[in-house]
């Protein structure tokens, strides 16, 4: 008896003890940023007469570097530094090298993923409605787009945006709100800037290559700045809480073929302006100032073009800019750019190219004949 007794006893003893709580499982690990960037460099000679003739110098441009970083389901961050060297007279005495800024930082969501429609939204350091859309078009390595150079914008601005990719490949819409000084410059005013884009590929179904990257663009820039008498003073009829105008809009058509790419680019400007000391002597009277520009460029491989299984990297481009600041005024002045292009590897290219900017009628824009050797390496 005794020893069935100590027969469930010993069982009992030798079962395993129970197992112990699990470990909470680790967090996963978020994937490291996606690094990118694009540096510009060029040797430059100078070749009109006067005091800059004969001037040369090596200069690296401008240095992107781009970081994109995931920020849960359908959000992601893009931060886009620009490295450039600082030519501020000002600045000389305390630093005349190289600078860095953003030009882009923005946090964007998706919030719309379809098989036919896509459409994100972003807000921070934005792109602005044109210039990146035809950089796709213009190598900006070479030089800045029209719209850039003339002064009617640059490319990012504090704000926020959308952008809708239409169905069946037919094209894309973006709209902005921006503060309006660029990303130059800190908010100076309480009035914001807004602007649309559509852009249409209507022959994208097209069997033919060139047809099928026609792309057709309309754009438009509705702005505004405040008075520089907003907070009036001393002698002054009172303060001015009115803005200026600041509108432009513009149209492009383009094809964009790694044979051929042509684009052809025409835009306003209306920029309110600002007269007297608004005083009783000097009252502040207002005008408007409308001026245009014109541009139209290609970049071909001939060789390509002859053979499409052709290998050879070389390359031609050339454009012509005519740009009048003033409608009401007879100064102009032209851009003519032409060149040949080479590509050292699928993601680095160098250039021999001639620039050469006209003044006409006494336009305040300096005449300038340049010899450029350009290189751009993406990364």
């Amino acid at each position: 008896m005794v020893a069935a007794l100590l027969v469930p006893l010993t069982t009992h003893s030798q079962q395993a003890p129970p197992p112990p709580p699990s470990a909470p499982s680790a967090a996963p690990v978020p994937p490291p940023p996606i690094l990118s960037g694009t540096l510009f460099s060029n040797f430059q000679y100078r070749g009109e007469a006067g005091l800059t003739k004969s001037f040369n110098k090596f200069d690296l441009e401008r240095l992107h570097l781009t970081f994109r970083m995931p920020a849960g389901d359908r959000t992601s961050v893009r931060i886009t530094t620009d490295v450039f060297q600082q030519t501020t007279p000002a600045n000389d005495a305390y630093f005349r090298g190289w600078v860095v800024r953003a030009k882009f930082a923005y946090l964007q969501y998706e919030y719309l993923k379809r098989a036919d429609w896509n459409a994100a939204g972003r807000a921070g350091l934005i792109q602005t409605v044109f210039i990146e859309h035809e950089e796709t078009f213009w190598p900006r390595w070479i030089a800045t787009t029209t719209v850039e150079k003339a002064g009617y914008f640059v490319p990012g601005d504090a704000g926020i945006g959308t952008i809708v990719t239409l169905p069946e490949k037919l094209g894309e819409v973006y709209a902005t709100i921006t503060n309006g000084p660029s990303f130059n410059s800190r908010e100076t005013d309480r009035f914001k800037d807004y602007s649309a884009r559509l852009s249409l590929t209507p022959l994208s179904a097209a069997s033919q290559s060139y047809l099928r990257t026609l792309t057709l663009t309309g754009w438009t820039y509705r702005g505004a700045l405040g008075s520089k008498f907003s907070t009036g003073g001393t002698g002054q009829l009172g303060p001015i809480g009115s803005s200026l105008s600041r509108n432009r809009w513009g149209v492009f058509a383009g094809l964009r073929d790694p044979r051929l790419t042509l684009g052809v680019d025409y835009a306003s400007r209306t920029d309110g302006l600002e007269l007297g000391a608004n005083t009783a002597a000097s009252p502040r009277t207002e005008s408007d100032s409308t001026g245009h520009l014109f541009s139209a460029y290609s970049v071909a491989r001939p060789f390509q073009i002859a053979n499409t299984g052709s290998k050879i990297p070389f390359g031609v481009l050339a454009r012509w800019d005519y740009v009048q600041p003033n409608d009401k005024t007879q100064p102009h002045y032209y851009l003519a750019i032409a060149g040949i292009t080479w590509d050292l590897s699928n993601r680095a290219s160098v250039s021999l190219d001639y620039q050469e900017q006209t003044p006409v009628n006494g336009v305040s824009i300096a005449p300038t004949k340049t010899y450029f050797a350009h290189l751009i390496a993406n990364f």
